[in-house]
């Protein structure tokens, strides 16, 4: 598993916006005064070292405020400078080892004025929220693919997450959490179903039977594979649904969360991939590490058959594969943000990498992404909110 922030406080909260601008303006005067200095290409630094580019990193952290002006000078790496740079790491979630390698030393060269333009961008997509902060909500900053549980303003639980690939994002949205589905089944998108499932079949007719994926007609019967010409494209015109278990994609749990772009947060049989580095790699949906925590906390308040629900009764509910829908009583709100940088209240400035260059100046149009193509569920009907 990828170590992420252990930080009680949230990405989101309902001062994130003006502690944002705020800043940005700070940002912005330190770009106007010449920004940073930088180290060159290749420097690695570590506690116990000396030499000229001690005080170079000294001041660089000494910019940001990661370390005191009485310690701007130095040329021994200390311990009071292996803290700076663990702070530094922390703000920009990269692993906490105190040392300067080659992420730390990319993120340390990102000059001031890039800085100070993630803010404003990340300030102005927040311009437009209504999002309902309550006692509890979830937050997901897809720049950082964690997945936040908030409750009285302290993030309790924060999860791995994987989110939407560069060419196919993870949007922003604004919802509610109102179900978790044990035991989903997985309807195939066109699109992979032309990508994928049709080249697994040419080369194995048993390919779908393994993967427990049935063929279903207009009307809802089980066609034949045998029945279809995989040499063509006329698969597409069936709908492909995997059955619920252990090996279907969208994993043993799906948090259904209503809302115009049909993404949703979901478990998988993958999970090998929390323990990268860089999660980017779903159709837009966000994946979540032990999503079955995730789900216990969402349902508090939510009774079961036997009381309320808890961790031992999801599992025991998802034994024996059988889809089991449960409505939250109370829906949770919940929102995915697009925040490359944000402050939080006591003025701690975090930056996150722009994966999907939304950050660039309107002068420097970002590529043309695909449309976003997510896995569905045969699931509850959305309610209007």
């Amino acid at each position: 598993m990828a170590t992420i922030s252990q930080d009680p406080r949230p990405t989101l909260d309902a001062s994130t916006f003006i502690n944002t601008m705020r800043a940005a303006w700070t940002y912005k005067r330190i770009a106007e005064t010449g920004g940073w200095p930088t180290l060159p290409q290749g420097t690695m630094l570590k506690a116990g070292d000396k030499g000229p580019l001690v005080p170079v990193l000294r001041q660089r952290l000494v910019a940001e405020g990661d370390l005191s002006r009485e310690l701007a000078n130095g040329t021994t790496f200390d311990a009071a400078l292996t803290s700076a740079v663990k702070q530094f790491q922390a703000r920009h979630g990269l692993p906490e080892s105190g040392a300067v390698r080659a992420r730390t030393l990319e993120a340390l060269n990102v000059p001031a004025e890039t800085r100070h333009r993630q803010l404003t961008a990340s300030a102005q997509r927040l311009a437009s929220s209504t999002f309902p902060f309550g006692g509890r909500y979830v937050v997901v900053n897809i720049p950082s693919a964690a997945v936040e549980a908030v409750e009285q303003g302290q993030v309790v639980r924060r999860y791995v997450a994987i989110v939407g690939k560069a060419d196919r994002p993870s949007p922003i949205v604004e919802t509610r959490v109102t179900a978790v589905n044990l035991n989903p089944t997985w309807t195939v998108p066109v699109s992979l179903i032309k990508k994928d499932i049709i080249p697994h079949v040419r080369k194995d007719p048993d390919y779908l039977q393994k993967m427990k994926i049935r063929i279903l007609d207009a009307k809802g019967q089980e066609v034949d594979p045998k029945a279809i010409d995989w040499s063509t494209q006329n698969a597409v015109n069936y709908t492909l649904r995997q059955d619920p278990g252990a090996i279907n994609s969208l994993g043993q749990i799906r948090i259904d969360m209503p809302n115009k772009h049909a993404v949703y947060m979901h478990d998988t049989p993958k999970k090998q991939l929390f323990a990268q580095d860089a999660r980017f790699h779903s159709s837009g949906c966000v994946r979540v590490a032990d999503v079955g925590e995730f789900a216990e906390w969402l349902l508090r308040g939510t009774n079961g058959p036997s009381g309320p629900w808890t961790r031992a009764g999801i599992d025991t509910g998802i034994v024996g594969n059988a889809r089991q829908d449960i409505r939250l009583d109370k829906p949770v709100p919940v929102a995915w943000v697009y925040l490359t940088g944000y402050a939080t209240a006591d003025g701690m400035v975090h930056f996150r990498d722009d994966v999907y260059r939304l950050d660039m100046p309107k002068s420097e149009p970002a590529p043309e992404l695909e449309t976003v193509d997510v896995p569905a569920t045969a699931s509850i009907k959305p309610k209007r909110l």
